[in-house]
């Protein structure tokens, strides 16, 4: 079994540990499943492939997962699986280094599309100057109406709460939303979030 391609599921839920394997498997991964973040800490995985995780399970979550591997030094790339209203959460995990997060109810495409960014992020990690050059070129194209909303999606603020906290209304920002993903070449919210942290300090306001 080729480690550089194995994903590492750990949920508490069988069903969706089971629908995750065979979708993956049937793409050609290599997948191994943990009821627990403590099993899959237990079993000792120490470098290749990638890691998919709840943001809340009842012993250790996501958030504390990763960090815990970090601490570790094991070099996996990390992508979190979150429930609705978890986006917060999970903005928090992609600031420490997740790859990705994929919202319930999964798309099929999103998964494998994030597993093979994983992937691809786990043997080019020395490419990270570049991304960032790139992120913030995207940046740089919104107007600031469309930061300020950019930045209200980021932190997982609702149409209607940005809206409110902005002085327009939602359908404003359906429509500023809309203009933002086409500018950045975002097909869905977390990679909006992605391209905003990538850039960082390094994007022009």
């Amino acid at each position: 079994m080729n480690d550089e391609h194995k994903i590492f599921v750990v949920d508490d839920d069988a069903d969706i540990r089971d629908s995750m394997r065979m979708l993956l498997e049937s793409a050609g991964y290599a997948v191994q499943g943990y009821a627990s973040a403590s099993r899959f800490l237990a079993d000792n995985v120490r470098i290749g492939g990638c890691l998919i995780a709840d943001i809340r399970m009842p012993d250790m979550g996501g958030l504390e997962l990763q960090a815990e591997i970090v601490r570790r030094g094991i070099e996996l790339p990390v992508i979190i699986i979150t429930g609705h209203g978890d986006v917060p959460l999970a903005v928090r995990a992609m600031s420490a280094g997740a790859i990705d997060f994929i919202e319930k109810p999964f798309d099929d495409e999103h998964i494998l599309s994030s597993v093979k960014r994983a992937l691809t992020a786990g043997e080019q990690s020395h490419n990270r100057a570049a991304e960032i050059r790139a992120a913030a070129e995207l940046l740089a194209l919104l107007t600031p109406r469309e930061r300020a909303v950019l930045d209200c999606l980021v932190k997982g603020r609702s149409n209607k709460i940005a809206a409110h906290e902005l002085g327009i209304s939602p359908r404003t920002i359906e429509i500023h939303r809309a203009r933002i993903m086409d500018k950045l070449k975002a097909r869905n919210l977390s990679d909006i979030v992605r391209v905003s942290l990538v850039a960082g300090p390094h994007a022009s306001h």
